[in-house]
């Protein structure tokens, strides 16, 4: 079977552009959380996230010149993956189209794929209100039918563009110029995951040579406030509260999570094309799995009973890798704060790894960039493949008391640790798991 490897990682967070940033921010024990600039969120029960700042991301300045003009149609969440998927480029070493225009790129077009997970973008407020301000009745409600004959024209021709979730990945390949296989999963915050996975498969098939990897996305607005509001997922964080005190991964006390702003492109590659580039190997992408959870609550979206669905996942996982539970050396779980998600992920992991699992350390990221949708779990691999290539633990925060839930998630600071093997969950808000696995090239 052919052996799949990471070669470039490209992070995007609360911390910047690039792994450099967001290591930094994670081994020193800082937090991207901060007060919601963009609009004004005090009507909300949270008013805080781990936001992009503005000084961070330029998409301009991240696109080639001749592509400046498409920025125009890019949604906040194309951003993300667009400056993440130039940043795994760099860190893989490779030249491509968006990379060096007019020089034969490192890998052959049409041996180079595209999976990248996304959300659904909510439409840009401002541009709604505008086009709907002269939509009314004479009661001076909203007029639907008006809307129909004259608010509409006045949206940009090009206004959907900027909103379908396939744009990620549609961005991502013409810069790039991948002609290989190309898809979009939509399953929440497991559609990282899930992409990775399917790059692997893509590769170890032999329809691809490389793949750009993983998911992007912004909760940070009016609509995605209100939905995760809605399903009963957010910590209660006032103007002027410590929003990072509010995060409190597999606390029995947490009372809901933070979102935020983020994803991860990762360069996965077949180990034969690494070599053959003799390019830097962060880590081994070794098993990849999937499975459904059952959910008793679709409003609330409660998979208090969903244990061993996620244990499948992780089990798969392993068998897919041809591993024991026992090579497992750190976890990067979900781990929102979201109490009835912590409790299923703990009591998933306890099946798996039974007495061994108070001993093996997780690294829960939650209280520093956010929960940030489809690119949760991507953002998570990425953190992984630096794991095991740095061999070091990066800090956790907030002291949880997590041993009432049979797991290791109490407050450290970073260390150095060895590492062989990572596994990384997730489990998205319909329910849907991805389990990978990552080790030590060897």
């Amino acid at each position: 079977m052919r052996r799949i490897v990471i070669t470039g990682v490209g992070p995007m967070s609360g911390f910047g552009i690039g792994m450099d940033p967001l290591w930094a921010g994670l081994c020193s024990g800082a937090s991207a959380i901060r007060p919601i600039t963009a609009f004004d969120p005090s009507g909300f029960m949270t008013t805080v996230a781990a936001t992009i700042l503005p000084e961070q991301l330029d998409i301009r300045s991240v696109v080639p010149k001749n592509y400046r003009k498409a920025t125009k149609v890019m949604a906040r969440d194309i951003e993300i993956a667009v400056a993440a998927a130039a940043a795994a480029v760099t860190s893989a070493g490779l030249t491509t189209r968006g990379t060096a225009e007019g020089v034969a790129p490192t890998i052959a077009p049409e041996r180079v794929g595209c999976h990248i997970g996304a959300g659904l973008i909510p439409a840009d407020s401002d541009e709604l209100a505008s086009a709907m301000l002269n939509c009314r009745d004479a009661d001076g409600g909203f007029d639907p039918g008006e809307w129909g004959r004259t608010g509409m024209n006045n949206l940009t021709p090009l206004w959907l563009l900027k909103y379908l979730p396939n744009m990620l990945a549609c961005h991502v390949t013409i810069i790039h110029d991948c002609q290989g296989p190309s898809n979009t999963l939509t399953c929440g915050e497991s559609s990282g995951a899930l992409s990775i996975g399917e790059s692997m498969r893509v590769i170890r098939r032999g329809d691809a040579d490389a793949c750009l990897s993983g998911g992007g996305e912004s909760k940070v607005s009016y609509m995605g406030l209100i939905r995760q509001t809605f399903a009963n997922r957010l910590a209660a964080v006032p103007v002027g509260a410590d929003g990072i005190a509010a995060v409190r991964p597999f606390d029995p006390r947490a009372t809901g999570t933070v979102l935020g702003e983020g994803g991860a492109i990762l360069i996965t590659e077949g180990f034969d094309s690494a070599q053959s580039r003799g390019v830097k190997v962060f880590a081994e992408l070794a098993g990849f799995a999937a499975s459904q959870c059952s959910c008793i609550d679709t409003v609330g979206v409660d998979l208090s009973d969903a244990a061993p669905d996620i244990a499948a996942a992780i089990e798969n996982a392993l068998e897919n890798a041809k591993m024991n539970a026992s090579e497992i050396d750190a976890i990067i779980p979900f781990g929102s704060g979201i109490l009835n998600v912590d409790a299923a992920e703990a009591k998933a992991l306890r099946l798996v790894f039974g007495d061994r699992l108070p001993k093996i350390p997780l690294i829960t990221l939650a209280p520093q960039i956010g929960i940030c949708g489809a690119g949760s779990s991507a953002l998570a691999a990425a953190v992984a493949a630096q794991c095991i290539h740095e061999q070091k633990l990066p800090a956790r925060l907030t002291t949880s008391g997590s041993a009432a839930l049979g797991v290791d998630a109490d407050a450290r600071p970073s260390c150095s640790a060895n590492i062989r093997s990572v596994l990384v969950t997730s489990t998205g808000m319909g329910g849907q798991s991805a389990a990978i696995i990552l080790r030590r090239p060897v």
